[in-house]
């Protein structure tokens, strides 16, 4: 007997360990081509010199996250998804979806293929995520706080 896993949709065999959120920034991008190890490269060292922050993976995803997540990266075979949280919507051509992710919050998905994407105006965006995310999750605290 087993089962399929609701995550990852592996058989798990009964009492047999699995976790298939324990994952890590190399597993995650060991696949990638060389332009796209170029661009994540470029892209996670742009970000560790905002600041003081987390980086760390969470199943496939790799996380940027300071009190609350400000964007992440989904490696993926032909491009890295970049999904940043901003306090507005934006309206550039990089810019491929917007979804609202809370009342204050609008997260936004871009497209990098290549190291030389990873630079203004993506890399503005991604310091304007950073500068505001404690300040977009601490509103939210606040209004939850006044309701209670």
């Amino acid at each position: 007997m087993g089962r399929e896993c609701y995550h990852c949709h592996q058989w798990v065999e009964d009492r047999a360990q699995h976790d298939c959120w324990t994952t890590t920034e190399r597993a995650l991008t060991l696949d990638l081509s060389e332009d796209l190890m170029d661009a994540w490269e470029r892209l996670r060292e742009t970000a560790s010199e905002f600041g003081e922050q987390r980086i760390y993976a969470s199943h496939n995803s790799i996380m940027f996250s300071r009190k609350a997540c400000y964007f992440f990266v989904r490696p993926k075979k032909k491009f890295l998804e970049i999904w940043f949280f901003l306090g507005r919507n934006l309206k550039a051509p990089m810019v491929r979806k917007i979804v609202q992710s809370s009342k204050l919050k609008v997260a936004h998905m871009v497209q990098v293929t290549h190291r030389d994407q990873v630079e203004p105006p993506l890399t503005e965006w991604l310091k304007e995520a950073f500068d505001n995310s404690e300040l977009l999750s601490s509103k939210r605290e606040v209004k939850s706080r006044k309701t209670k």
